[in-house]
């Protein structure tokens, strides 16, 4: 695994959940799943409802298979590897999982060979002793030489000359041998070899006699290994020899290893699995993320390309962030995770990266600011990546970090990333509100029992709680009283009336789309009509030119017995005629289905449900439209149409607010802000007209707010105000 996918492992807290997901691998591997996700996840599926057999743990077979490329003899307990997964393979093909993972297991064919390899093991690894008869003799042998050294220590123990000085009766394995333990003068009554002192002054000994069995067994286990090693060099040969399927087979076996550790992992937690899509949206239902205990679900919608999350520290944004971006991750990886998969969809990104920790330290001797430039700087290049930056103003200035990122997101959002970005500020918020890709959600905080709510409302700015939060914790209400007079009671309404403006835009500007949708659904109804409406006309005329001609061809037979003498032969033409004219059959309104207010119906394309009914028509209304359309052209639909979205607008107006503004000795800044806030005031108040005094002067003042004025998006006019109300020194403003 690469040190920048660890870091970023690291980062959204995935490390625990990753250690118990490789702890089912049979051997270790990257997490990454290669080739098609979507063939993977209908296998991984099939195997989830199968109980299949345990897989062995297998030894990285990488090195064997080099050696044998260049023609080495493996060791036998290496060839075992290859064994196991052989025998592995060979259970698995006999369980019935599935037609996408039968096909796979088909590919996967097991010769006699092969087969015949497998049986000249044990379940230890070790080789048959039937295989060779040599290995029986041997086998014999080392049993009987070991049963003599048994019998030969006994003897010894209980032997009178030698009690004196045995320390204890146990047999000791040491440095490979098993011996005694005596004191000194032991040579007086017995020949041996002295191999090692023990601490507390003995000597470990190995009797002559029992030393020259020992060096029979040595004997025979080299016997033993040379026909081990003969077997190991004729197994090698034939494994080289079919070298390319043990490459397949190995590289199969890593496969189902990945299978198999996800669908144990997804058993063992209840997890789910979701595949990523080319969508470029991340929607969740009922996630969690898989580091907390106890989790609250969380359900999200991020369909644009900027989704900002505001509120109070420790409020629950950075989890939102962790884990958007760790859904994303694992989904990209193909593993399982607390979701509702059929709810949820998530798109395929390249890359990730998260700018979350201080990058600050000793190390690299670079500021917070300074490290985080340098970690944007390298996102200029990067395309389908998925972005994470939590606390984004963290180290400078909020108010000019909220203007330069402001700058650098919207440069971003032109090459397609997509960033989740949290913040306790809302300047940022408030600049980056008006682009159509950035979405704001707020973190719901409960102040009572002061624990985020982990709950999040769309299109709003989340608020700080810095003055409540000190209240709480002790800090005495008379300083914070003081606070709140150093901050300005008219900036922190300020900032109350700038959010709820940017709110109601926000809602303003979604029922604008929902009306262009709505627009853009009348045009292709509108559409459909004109092509239907052709279509009838066409039908009409075929149907009029048939009849036509079979009035001509009735009526042409009847015209043929004014000039016939015989009677017999009139009387065949008039029956003749009047056969034609029974064959013509006039249109008429059928109606196949009796049809009710409230039945779902469907004319050509257009579907919707009848509203009411009069005489031969129906009002049906389809996305939000009413349309009268002839019964004989409606069907019963089985399919409901979509519910047309409405959009509910609520907004809290001020209290207090006065409809006049005086600016009488301000500088044009100052004045100028006020006059932004007090214009803002008064549309959330719902004032259709105010008076702003401005006095005449040296005119500079009266100059810039009527600059300001005519700039103002939301001002339709103003005007001088009249003598009694201030003349040429104040102006009304219209809205």
């Amino acid at each position: 695994m690469s040190e920048n996918k660890e870091e970023l492992i690291s980062k959204l807290d995935l490390n625990g959940y990753l250690e118990e997901f490789k702890s089912f691998f049979s051997r270790d591997k990257d997490i990454f799943l290669q080739g098609d996700s979507s063939l993977h996840l209908k296998r991984i599926d099939e195997l989830c409802k199968i109980n299949f057999p345990q897989i062995p743990e297998v030894l990285n077979l990488d090195k064997a298979l080099a050696h044998l490329s260049k023609q080495g003899v493996l060791h036998l307990d290496e060839i075992y590897e290859f064994v196991k997964i052989f025998c592995y393979f060979e259970k698995l093909k006999k369980i019935n999982f599935g037609f996408n993972l039968d096909s796979w297991l088909e590919k996967i064919q097991l010769s006699e060979e092969i087969l015949e390899l497998t049986l000249k093991f044990d379940d230890k690894g070790e080789l048959k002793e039937s295989l060779d008869e040599r290995l029986i003799n041997l086998n014999t042998a080392l049993r009987l030489k070991n049963e003599a050294i048994r019998a030969e220590f006994k003897k010894l123990i209980y032997t009178k000359s030698l009690s004196p000085y045995l320390i204890d009766t146990q047999i000791h394995f040491i440095n490979g041998f098993e011996a005694l333990l005596v004191r000194g003068g032991f040579n007086h009554t017995l020949k041996a070899k002295i191999i090692a002192r023990s601490s507390s002054g003995g000597f470990y000994i190995i009797p002559l006699n029992i030393e020259n069995l020992q060096d029979d067994i040595e004997k025979i286990k080299n016997q033993k290994e040379e026909i081990y090693y003969e077997y190991a060099k004729n197994f090698s040969i034939f494994l080289a020899k079919n070298l390319p399927f043990l490459k397949f087979i190995n590289s199969a076996f890593d496969l189902f290893d990945h299978y198999s550790a996800r669908v144990l992992l997804a058993k063992k937690r209840d997890y789910e699995f979701i595949l990523c899509e080319n969508s470029n949206e991340i929607i969740l239902k009922d996630f969690a993320h898989p580091a907390l205990e106890n989790p609250k679900s969380i359900s999200l919608e991020f369909k644009k390309q900027v989704l900002i999350i505001t509120g109070v520290n420790a409020g629950g944004k950075s989890m939102l962030l962790k884990s958007l971006l760790a859904a994303a991750f694992l989904a990209k990886h193909l593993l399982p995770m607390k979701i509702k998969a059929n709810e949820s969809k998530i798109s395929s990104f390249k890359e990730f990266d998260a700018i979350i920790e201080d990058p600050q330290n000793v190390k690299n001797n670079i500021s917070t600011f300074a490290g985080r430039m340098l970690q944007i700087s390298k996102l200029f290049t990067k395309k389908n990546l998925l972005l994470g930056i939590d606390e984004i103003e963290l180290g400078t200035d909020f108010e000019e970090a909220a203007c330069l990122y402001s700058v650098i997101i919207s440069h971003l959002i032109k090459n397609k990333l997509k960033i989740i970005i949290t913040t306790h500020h809302k300047r940022l918020a408030m600049l980056l509100a008006q682009n159509e890709e950035v979405e704001l959600i707020a973190a719901l905080y409960d102040e009572e029992i002061s624990k985020p709510k982990y709950e999040f409302l769309k299109g709003t700015i989340g608020k700080s709680y810095a003055f409540e939060t000190a209240l709480r914790y002790q800090i005495p209400a008379n300083l914070v009283s003081e606070a709140k007079k150093l901050y300005g009671e008219d900036k922190e309404n300020l900032e109350v009336m700038v959010s709820k403006n940017i709110n109601l835009e926000l809602e303003l500007k979604t029922k604008l789309q929902n009306i262009h949708k709505k627009e853009q659904i009348a045009d292709e109804i509108l559409q459909n009509l004109k092509e239907q409406k052709q279509k009838q006309e066409e039908k009409f005329k075929n149907t009029l030119r048939e009849l036509e001609f079979k009035f001509y061809k009735a009526i042409e037979e009847a015209k043929k017995t004014i000039n016939l003498k015989d009677i017999k032969e009139k009387q065949r033409s008039l029956n003749k005629a009047n056969e034609l004219k029974k064959e013509i059959i006039l249109p008429s309104i059928k109606q196949n289905e009796e049809l009710r207010v409230g039945d779902f119906v469907k004319y050509e394309k257009i579907k919707g449900v009848i509203k009411a009914i009069s005489k031969n028509e129906a009002l049906i209304e389809c996305e939000g439209l009413n349309l009268r359309v002839g019964l004989n052209l409606l069907k019963k639909s089985v399919e409901l149409p979509k519910k047309s979205s409405k959009t509910n607008i609520s907004v809290a107006k001020p209290s207090n607010l006065n409809i006049t503004l005086d600016l009488h000795g301000l500088r044009s800044d100052e004045a100028i802000s006020r006059l932004d806030k007090f214009i803002s005031d008064a549309l959330l108040a719902g004032f259709d007209e105010v008076l702003v005094y401005h006095g005449i002067g040296t005119g500079k003042l009266a100059f810039v707010v009527k600059e300001f004025l005519k700039a103002h998006k939301s001002v339709k006019s103003f005007s001088d105000a009249p003598i009694n109300q201030g003349g040429f020194g104040a102006k009304v403003v219209r809205f």
